[in-house]
């Protein structure tokens, strides 16, 4: 019967696919521009560095030899010359600066009128001079220091570039080269439209395969569903069959016992009316009225096991013999016990034999330890006892077994089962004994209760 749970599983199941899916294609647009972002930015450092190795090695190549005289940062004569004749083929270059180490300008072809003036020095510039290492960027010309750069170039931006200016290990200086930033900013947006273009086709084709895959095992899981729902229905229904097979199994039992013993025919029958009509008056639930009616109409099932001479004899029984007969409220409840749908029923059949005083059978519980149901069919089987007629005694008069209910309320019987059941027997003698004239039964009750008062 656990087949209706692993439906609602594979429900749960299917809406965890359907979150996954949209959890991933969170997750993977959020990795796409990740992975984008760290690309553009390595590719972006990447045509920096490349620019900025060229340049740098080919200004130090031309203008090394022009500023450094005598381990001395020294500008000569001829530098502007240079400058002119060499860098002419260089149209990415802009201009060029000579830094000394403490910020002061020796050089530069862009508003000489600069030279030997001192700026604050920039991190850049001080960065190259302490690391030796060359160092570029994209900067906005704006500064007083570069301003001039920007008019004479008419560019805003440019691609500014520190290289030290080595000799004899030692930074004595550094270049300061400004070139046209365009071409590098074209190639990185180009190459940024690619790295992004490719990495959302990348990713979206793993989502698209991911949610095929999802889709399948969805389907898959639907079908699945589909097939155990209508395999519960018919687990359902041979369960259902099962139970009505057992309990026509179990009844047949039963009718074996009754059959076995002319005298109490209809004896199990008479306790379940008696019980439920007790059971009913004592406001016990549904469930439990169900299990009640089922106990009482099977209590006596274990006397299959009971030897029919003992069963059956006439007289007055032994000590051994009633030994064998005490023991069909165990073998009862053992019988019924291997049957699911009466599994309820086992404490009730166990014990409706057992005393309030505890001198019961078979394990002698007393007052509260006794099930209320077992309680009740253990009232409801001795008075059909005591009202009709046995082998070995003859059936109480309604007054005699009036009397016997009274007498033993509080040893034998249950004080609650006991006035539910005088309760229960006016509201509906015809329960009690439908044979019996009415009117007969009302005054013997009176004549009891009178005599108790």
């Amino acid at each position: 019967m656990a087949t209706p749970h692993i439906t609602e599983k594979i429900s749960r199941s299917l809406t965890l696919l359907r979150v996954f899916i949209l959890a991933s294609a969170v997750l993977l647009a959020a990795a796409a521009v990740s992975l984008a972002l760290i690309m553009t930015n390595a590719v972006r450092k990447q045509a920096i560095d490349d620019a900025q190795a060229s340049l740098a090695e080919y200004t130090n190549g031309v203008l090394h030899r022009e500023v450094v005289h005598g381990g001395r940062l020294t500008v000569g004569p001829n530098v502007k010359s240079v400058v002119n004749a060499s860098f002419a083929s260089r149209r990415d270059i802009l201009s060029v600066k000579v830094w000394r180490p403490d910020g002061v300008l020796a050089w530069t072809d862009v508003a000489p009128e600069r030279i030997g003036k001192k700026f604050p020095a920039s991190a850049h510039l001080s960065e190259v001079i302490e690391t030796r290492q060359p160092a570029a960027q994209i900067e906005k010309l704006d500064t007083s220091e570069n301003s001039a750069e920007g008019r004479s170039s008419g560019a805003d931006r440019a691609l500014e570039i520190y290289a030290p200016v080595i000799d004899g290990g030692y930074a004595i200086g550094a270049f300061e080269i400004y070139a046209d930033a365009s071409p590098i900013e074209a190639s990185i947006q180009q190459k940024k439209h690619q790295i992004w273009l490719a990495t959302f086709i990348v990713f979206g084709l793993l989502w698209g395969l991911l949610v095929f895959l999802v889709r399948g095992a969805s389907g898959l899981l639907r079908r699945q569903t589909d097939q155990l729902r209508k395999r519960s229905k018919d687990l359902m229904a041979a369960y259902a069959r099962l139970e009505e097979s057992s309990l026509e199994a179990i009844e047949s039992l039963n009718a074996t016992v009754e059959a076995k013993d002319p005298y109490t025919a209809g004896h199990s029958l008479r306790v379940q009316r008696i019980a439920v009509a007790i059971g009913e008056e004592l406001d016990l639930s549904k469930d439990r009225v169900d299990a009640l009616r089922l106990g009482a109409l099977f209590h006596d099932i274990g006397k299959l096991a009971v030897p029919d001479a003992v069963l059956t004899k006439p007289a007055r029984l032994t000590e051994d013999e009633f030994d064998q007969i005490k023991k069909h409220s165990e073998d009862g409840a053992r019988i019924v016990g291997k049957f699911g749908p009466l599994r309820e029923t086992v404490p009730i059949i166990r014990h409706h034999h057992e005393r309030w005083d505890g001198r019961g059978y078979p394990d002698k519980l007393a007052t509260g330890e006794i099930p209320l149901e077992a309680a009740i069919v253990g009232l409801a089987d001795a008075w059909d006892a005591m009202t009709t007629d046995r082998p070995y005694h003859r059936g109480l008069t309604l007054e005699e077994a009036f009397r016997e209910v009274r007498e033993a309320r509080g040893t034998q019987f249950a004080p609650q089962v006991v006035d539910a059941f005088f309760a229960a027997q006016r509201r509906r003698p015809g329960e009690f004994w439908p044979e019996a004239d009415l009117g007969e039964a009302q005054s013997a009750e009176l004549h009891v209760v009178a005599e108790a008062s």
